[in-house]
């Protein structure tokens, strides 16, 4: 997750087989020398854990689930927040190999995860999967975007779902609905353009969020496309990527979207005034959403995008942080304790009543009236859980690709262009990150 509450950051030097200094240059070594200039802060404190992290607005949330911890196993949660995503990756991956590591870590799952876990400096936590498994406290089909190699590294951070967030009072005035077909979400925007309202939040500012509108487009075009694609095992020039690129090419061109480069710290406050009709983000932006004065149920709402074409299995990108411990933790003892704690419903609830989303433990409940409702019908009806783009493949291929896609929306390429490049990438880094492998 970004600073902002989003993704966490891309590693931006493998940590395989390679010399992690060696692959630093003097740019990132001054940032590292920065990052560490926080001196004695990870060294051990009674009753305490520190946690390192990349999102200082979270703090108030951490604190608070500390004290839940605590209860059950004698350590608070003490974050270390550090929320220069570049300084944050580099001294994390630093700090593992040293004997001053903090306890736990906070970081992405699935490809960065994994390629965090190949340094051979993350505790196995695999015992305590399986007995979150066996309280029926995880899903059991988390466990590979958790793991490396057969062995767990992370437990769930959280549990999040992307939506398109509305301002309801907006359509109610427009006389509009949550779409449950693409027919319906195509009405609504042409409605809410021709009010004067622009209908989608859209943007590669921050870099990260240019994926968002591939994955949604992809997973609701095909979503066993998107898992093959995510995969290695399809192309990025298959007709699904095209089509895809297609709709959101003639969404640009409608000027149904914001411009490329739009402040996404601005959206809540863009949907509050009804100066955007739609905001495609994960659920955890419920929180800013509230913090702008839209109350969760009656001030705003949300519904996730339906497929393209009637008949596609209903799909959701789902996004979930980790906890990690590094196996030099300077309170090792205490941080596996509270890993070990962290998906326990009472935890859950104190976390997940101050983020406004939901938990990655089925059992524990969920506040927010909307992302409730999102959970219990992804739940239900069985849909499709996609994992969000960002971590869903080697950390290169996914900062190349991203690139690219920045570069789309800002018309610097064409859409063709765009997924030539990502298939090029996509077949290098594959080949390169399955020659690590052996």
């Amino acid at each position: 997750m970004a600073s902002t509450g989003g993704p966490a950051p891309a590693p931006s030097h493998p940590i395989g087989r390679r010399t992690l200094l060696a692959g630093l240059g003097a740019g990132a070594a001054a940032a590292v020398t920065a990052g560490c200039a926080r001196g004695d802060s990870t060294a051990a404190r009674p009753g305490t854990t520190s946690l390192a992290n990349d999102n200082a607005t979270w703090d108030a949330g951490y604190i608070a689930a500390g004290a839940a911890l605590k209860k059950l196993t004698g350590y608070s949660l003490r974050p270390l927040s550090n929320p220069n995503p570049t300084a944050y990756t580099q001294v994390t991956q630093i700090s593992l190999q040293t004997t001053k590591a903090t306890d736990l870590v906070k970081w992405a799952s699935g490809y960065k995860l994994k390629q965090l876990a190949r340094s051979g400096k993350l505790s196995d936590l695999s015992q305590i999967w399986s007995a979150y498994e066996r309280k029926g406290w995880v899903n059991s089909s988390l466990r590979d975007s958790m793991s490396y190699r057969g062995k767990v590294y992370g437990v769930p951070l959280y549990q999040s779902y992307y939506v398109l967030f509305y301002n309801k009072d907006l359509f109610r005035r427009h006389g509009l609905r949550p779409a449950g077909t693409w027919d319906e979400l195509l009405h609504n925007a042409e409605v809410l353009k021709k009010a004067g309202t622009t209908p989608f939040v859209a943007t590669q500012n921050g870099n990260w969020p240019a994926y968002e509108w591939f994955q949604e487009l992809i997973s609701k075009v095909d979503p066993d496309f998107y898992s093959d694609l995510i995969a290695g095992k399809a192309h990025y020039t298959d007709p699904q990527a095209g089509k895809a690129m297609d709709i959101w090419q003639d969404f640009m061109r409608k000027g149904w979207m914001t411009p490329a480069d739009f402040d996404q710290n601005n959206g809540a406050a863009a949907l509050k005034a009804g100066k955007v009709g739609m905001f495609l983000h994960g659920s955890w932006q419920s929180q800013g959403l509230a913090a702008a004065g839209l109350k969760p149920g009656t001030g705003f709402d949300a519904f996730v995008m339906p497929p393209v074409e009637d008949g596609t299995r209903r799909s959701v990108i789902t996004e979930s942080g980790v906890l990690a411990v590094p196996l030099k933790a300077v309170s090792h003892g205490a941080a596996m304790a509270n890993a070990g704690h962290w998906l326990d419903p009472g935890v859950q609830k104190v976390w997940t009543d101050f983020l406004q989303d939901s938990s990655a433990n089925p059992e524990a409940g969920v506040s927010n009236p909307v992302v409730a409702r999102i959970k219990d019908t992804v739940q239900h009806d069985g849909w499709a859980q996609l994992p969000r783009y960002g971590e869903s493949g080697p950390p290169n291929l996914i900062q190349g690709n991203t690139d690219d896609l920045g570069a789309f929306m800002t018309g610097a390429m064409s859409a063709q262009a765009t997924l030539r490049s990502m298939a090029g990438r996509a077949t290098k880094e594959w080949a390169s990150w399955n020659e690590d492998e052996s």
